[in-house]
C-alpha cells in the first residue's frame, strides 16, 4: 500500500481516521494498519484502502471500474484498487457512492 519499506505515515493515519467516519453510512467501517498504509474494511471485507502518502484507492473490478477510467484514476500497482479523484474526495454524497460500488465488489 505504501512503498517498500514504508513504515506508516502519520500523514496516512491522520487521513484514514478522517475517512472512516465519512463512510459510517456503509455499515461497519473500520481500518487497519498493513504495509506501510490502511486498509479500510466493511463488515470484515476490505473495500479501500489508504497509502502512507494519503491517498485513497477504491477495490475495481468489472461492475464499477468504468467510472474509474472515465475519471483517468490510476490504478496501485497490479493490485484491484484504483485511486478515488479529488472531485468525489470533496463530495460527501459522491465519497460514499463510489464506495457502495467498492463495498458491494468486495463483497461479491
Amino acid at each position: 500500500m505504501g512503498t517498500k519499506g514504508d513504515k506508516a505515515s502519520t500523514k496516512g493515519a491522520v487521513f484514514a481516521k478522517a475517512i472512516v467516519p465519512r463512510l459510517e453510512s456503509l455499515g461497519k467501517v473500520t481500518m487497519k494498519g498493513m504495509f506501510g498504509g490502511f486498509g479500510i474494511f466493511q463488515d470484515g471485507k476490505m473495500f479501500a484502502l489508504v497509502t502512507s502518502n494519503a491517498e485513497l484507492f477504491f477495490k475495481v473490478d468489472d461492475s464499477n471500474r468504468a467510472q474509474f477510467t472515465k475519471a483517468k484514476s490510476p490504478q496501485h500497482g497490479r493490485m484491484p484498487y484504483f485511486r478515488v479523484p479529488a472531485s468525489v474526495l470533496k463530495n460527501n454524497k459522491k465519497l460514499v457512492e463510489w464506495a457502495n460500488t467498492s463495498v458491494a465488489v468486495a463483497h461479491g
